[in-house]
């Protein structure tokens, strides 16, 4: 059954043909669930999405936030989503029944997540963010603070955000100026300015609490020396009832491309010298600690990208089936009834581009989140260290790749793609932000090439390449993938060796050679580790739909296997060109002058 918000058969056959999410039920912690349980929560989470974040989706996008200069003003429907989902439980999914929560895997609660950014993107910022604060807060809080905040942002009436840029200090956070004083109570005074806050300020919840990244004064300059403070917007007291305001204030309002339905902010922390903080763990590990609400956003933002990608691809892929426009090449009778334009060869060229890229994308963030169980449910170190060297890439293919087919979903309807009377522009404008969204390509590159895959001696590397091979003997034994995974071997050779040639430079010492051509390395594994995944999806949708005889399931399994095709030919190959630069240590970016612009 197909929805304009995601394939329920392909989600379904990811869940539990490809990642086995019912055989999380045997860790303890899952024990109470079953497959009936998983699929009664997604079915919930799609109905919200549909009946209380889709309907408003334009609306939200043509009615931003408004500032006045004293409070912010969203649109009623705002409330009423936000109102529906915390009702809902999902604030807490993860959490343990203790804590209120569903104790829900990660896994079901992104496939969840799934509904709400296809639906809403920009409404589904604030109660993602929400969880991603209150997730950090129960991971490194102490318990008095726990008490007192996680309760109210669990029922929603306080929402959560994460406080990190400065107007002068992008990505490089280590050059923050933040200040923080401490206090003979024990807590700190805040002082400094914040921006690109998203959900900042609002009039949706009761309270805000901001996770603050700041210097104590005399600490260590550099990331070495930063700390991470419990900022909240109104000062709270231990029953959880709203005290004073606490000196933070709203600057202004940042408008952007897209996600124009969440609040962008400025905010000024201290103006008045009276901002209370609470600080989280250790002084001096702020970032440690803040890397997890970050890794958490970065699978988030790659969920995102990939979904409102799928949102485009199925508006496009309707159309396509719906809209009739000229004939066959090959047909000489002006007199003919035209064809549907998906009948056009280069309008299914731009169909499967899509499916390939909202497809596989979707698949390594429900990858990612099948990781974060293993390890942090599972205890599994080694599924730890495979997600830490797969974010950078589940955060930049969805972001790099959802964009494009949003593109690819604009042209396919043509001159109707870029109004506003298809949802197909919003999509594009969208996911325009998630490139930037947590880091941008660079900062995920660097990340990756330069430390995540040489941690632990390079375990995930091996870790990575094992589940490949694994893949692969699967697949070679099945006659409708032999060629498949020839093709797909031949450029895994090619991905090793480049790898190992960049290694051998950074460790001679050669840093900047080594990591001129981040980017490009960054995009190869992304390329790869798809590909990896779609000969996964061939060989999984072969073993399920084979012997069957229902024409549903025979097409889903033949357009599993064409999409496969289309990206072990048309999207692979494309490594060849990257090794080549990489091997060969191209200069030309690197050499280029600033003054030859």
């Amino acid at each position: 059954m197909m929805s304009n918000l995601i394939s329920s058969k392909d989600l379904e056959f990811l869940l539990y043909d490809v990642f086995q999410a019912q055989q999380l039920t045997e860790l303890p912690f899952y024990q109470d669930h079953d497959r009936a349980t998983f699929d009664g929560v997604i079915s919930t989470a799609a109905k919200i999405a549909t009946d209380h974040f889709l309907p408003h989706n334009a609306k939200a996008d043509a009615n931003e936030p408004q500032f006045d200069g004293e409070s912010v003003t969203t649109i009623d429907e705002v409330k009423v989503a936000w109102g529906h989902y915390a009702q809902s439980g999902l604030l807490a999914a993860r959490h343990s029944y203790d804590d209120g929560g569903m104790q829900l895997p990660a896994i079901i609660n992104t496939a969840c997540v799934s509904y709400f950014m296809s639906a809403n993107p920009s409404t589904s910022g604030y109660p993602f963010l929400t969880s991603a604060a209150a997730n950090l807060i129960n991971a490194f809080a102490a318990d008095e603070h726990k008490k007192k905040y996680l309760p109210a942002m669990f029922d929603g009436r306080f929402s959560g955000t994460m406080a990190m840029t400065e107007p002068d200090v992008g990505s490089s956070l280590g050059d923050l100026t933040t200040k923080a004083v401490p206090q003979e109570d024990g807590s700190y005074r805040i002082k400094g300015q914040k921006m690109f806050i998203s959900g900042g300020d609002q009039d949706i919840t009761e309270n805000i609490i901001h996770l603050v990244l700041a210097r104590v004064e005399g600490a260590p300059q550099g990331a070495k020396g930063i700390s991470l403070f419990i900022v909240p917007k109104i000062l709270t007291a231990e029953d959880g009832s709203l005290a004073q305001a606490n000196d933070v204030k709203l600057v202004g309002l940042l408008h952007k491309m897209g996600y124009r339905g969440t609040t962008s902010t400025v905010l000024q922390f201290g103006e008045n010298e009276q901002c209370q903080g609470f600080l989280i763990g250790e002084e001096n590990q702020g970032l440690k600690y803040m890397f997890k609400m970050m890794n958490e956003a970065r699978i988030g933002v790659g969920t995102g990208a990939a979904m409102i990608g799928y949102r485009g691809y199925l508006e496009s892929l309707d159309y396509a089936k719906n809209r009739p426009q000229g004939r066959a090449v090959s047909s000489k009778d002006p007199m003919s009834k035209p064809l549907n334009i998906i009948e056009h060869t280069d309008v299914k060229r731009m169909l499967l581009a899509q499916k390939c890229f909202v497809e596989g994308s979707l698949a390594l963030c429900l990858l990612a989140a099948r990781l974060v169980d293993e390890s942090e449910v599972g205890g599994d170190a080694d599924s730890g260290l495979l997600l830490d060297l797969l974010t950078p890439v589940v955060k930049s293919f969805p972001s790099y790749y959802g964009p494009k087919a949003n593109d690819l979903a604009i042209q396919v309807l043509a001159g109707a793609g870029y109004t506003k009377d298809y949802p197909v522009e919003q999509c594009y404008r969208d996911n325009r932000l998630n490139p930037i969204h947590e880091g941008t390509h660079g900062i995920q590159s660097l990340d990756l090439l330069g430390r995540k895959l040489w941690q632990k001696n390079g375990k995930g590397q091996q870790l990575l390449l094992q589940k490949i091979q694994k893949t692969l003997q699967s697949a070679k034994a099945k006659s409708e993938l032999t060629d498949m995974v020839a093709e797909y071997q031949k450029f895994l050779d090619v991905f090793i060796k480049t790898t190992m040639s960049l290694g051998g430079a950074l460790q001679k010492g050669d840093v900047d050679k080594g990591l001129a051509n981040s980017a490009v390395y960054l995009d190869m594994m992304g390329k790869m580790v798809v590909a990896w995944l779609w000969v996964e999806m061939a060989d999984k949708a072969i073993e399920r739909f084979a012997d069957s005889t229902l024409i549903e399931d025979e097409q889903f399994l033949a357009g599993k296997l064409q999409a496969a095709q289309y990206f072990m030919r048309w999207e692979l190959p494309k490594v060849q060109h990257q090794a080549n630069l990489l091997q060969g240590f191209d200069d030309t970016c690197m050499a280029m002058q600033a003054d030859w612009f």
